[in-house]
């Protein structure tokens, strides 16, 4: 296990922002999907906001995030 029972991390920038994905475990052996918005707020600062994804909802999290960007995706297109 990783630092902070990391299992898996993968971020991209984008901009001022910062988009982190990461797996991990906690102190019970669950996991859960951690998804985190960093964007810089000064020179020395950054403002972070963060989505827990347990593992039982998981499944159901993706059928309703790929929803949501089939949307934006036809939406963009008309």
């Amino acid at each position: 296990m990783g630092i902070r029972g990391e299992l898996f991390s993968t971020k991209f920038p984008s901009g001022k922002r910062t988009y982190f994905f990461n797996v991990k475990e906690n102190r019970s052996g669950d996991i859960f999907l951690n998804i985190v918005e960093s964007k810089r707020h000064d020179e020395e600062s950054f403002e972070r906001h963060s989505v827990i994804v347990f593992d039982e909802d998981i499944d159901q999290f993706e059928k309703e995030l790929l929803r949501a960007i089939d949307f934006i995706k036809k939406k963009k297109q008309s």
